[in-house]
């Protein structure tokens, strides 16, 4: 049987699939604080886990006081007990399991929750309406936001807004986001950005810090090379569920559909086969490349490519710009998938 196109797929996503789609991808379906391993040199990562827990313990007893809080209104009575923030925000680089914990404070909250990308907040306020969607949201115990986009205005200040109506209502937010573009760092900066992007829900906001190494090379050899591209089709007709795709062709296919098909794009493939690759043309084509490559590392999907290897798909004055982190991440999770398709494809 001859491989599946990506480019043959265009998914649609209905507006009521939004909202039930909203909960963590494949690779942390069953992460959990216990399988979080902090790194002994890196303290503030055994502290980052204590201080998610203690956030989770929080959200899960609200609706409790909520109650109590309803039952001692009617008495005019009132709980001067101080609370804690209604927002956490996981400040560090790439690599030191951020959605790894972001994850695991949502499935240690009892729902109704919901978890997704910024991109996807976005892409539901659009399909949804800001009303609707608002009071959807509104109905949470918890909204938990991965890599949250502090690079363009509009969509932070649209999210802002939501934020501001959401915790208004009730819910907790949990974040973690990527720099903005001007700033050169790998996340050293972040919560300052973050806290100041958000404005006036800042003082909503804990910042709980997470050093340390990238882990997902933390001792491994570099990524494997490109094979051949006879390696490649043997490799897409001997592997069920595979996807083969010209490079260009697939670039351009990213170019027509809204980031927040990515996931659906991919769902169900085994393995991910890209023919000719080479570096990314243009800073927009690298971006969309980002969004993809987050996706397949969600669904922990190997990728096998001929042409140039993955460490090059961003070229140097790219690394070297304001989104320098992106692609650092990109190529740190590009790697660690290249990584998996080398140990799974025949030789």
């Amino acid at each position: 049987m001859s491989p599946a196109h990506l480019t043959d797929r265009r998914p649609e996503i209905g507006a009521d699939e939004l909202i039930t789609a909203l909960v963590p991808p494949p690779r942390f379906d069953t992460v959990r604080f216990s399988t979080y391993v902090p790194n002994p040199d890196e303290p503030s990562q055994a502290e980052a886990v204590r201080s998610c827990s203690a956030f989770a313990d929080r959200v899960s007893a609200g609706a409790k006081e909520a109650k109590r809080s309803r039952f001692r209104s009617l008495f005019g009575s009132r709980d001067d007990t101080p609370a804690g923030p209604m927002g956490v925000y996981l400040d560090g680089g790439f690599g030191v399991g951020k959605t790894h914990l972001l994850a695991s404070l949502w499935h240690a909250v009892p729902g109704p929750k919901a978890y997704g990308t910024f991109v996807e907040l976005t892409h539901l306020v659009g399909a949804l309406g800001f009303a609707e969607a608002v009071r959807r949201l509104s109905a949470h115990r918890l909204l938990a936001i991965d890599e949250f986009e502090l690079d363009d205005p509009g969509d932070t200040m649209l999210v802002g807004r939501l934020l501001r109506e959401l915790m208004d209502a009730g819910v907790h937010i949990a974040a973690t986001s990527n720099t903005l573009p001007e700033k050169l760092g790998e996340g050293r900066f972040a919560a300052e950005d973050f806290l100041r992007e958000i404005q006036s829900l800042s003082s909503r906001f804990g910042v709980i810090r997470v050093d340390g190494p990238d882990y997902r090379h933390r001792g491994l050899p570099d990524a494997p090379p490109p094979v051949t591209g006879e390696e490649l089709e043997r490799s897409a007709e001997a592997r069920a569920g595979s996807t083969v795709d010209d490079f260009d062709a697939l670039c351009a296919h990213l170019a027509s559909l809204h980031p927040s098909r990515y996931g659906r794009l991919v769902d169900g493939v085994s393995l991910v086969h890209l023919r000719d690759v080479r570096p990314a043309p243009d800073q927009m084509v690298a971006l969309r490349l980002v969004a993809f490559a987050d996706r397949l590392y969600d669904r922990a999907i190997p990728v096998l490519v001929s042409g140039v290897g993955l460490g090059e798909l961003f070229g140097a004055d790219m690394i070297e710009g304001g989104y320098r982190k992106k692609y650092l991440r990109a190529t740190s999770r590009l790697t660690a998938l290249a990584r998996d398709a080398a140990g799974s494809t025949p030789s």
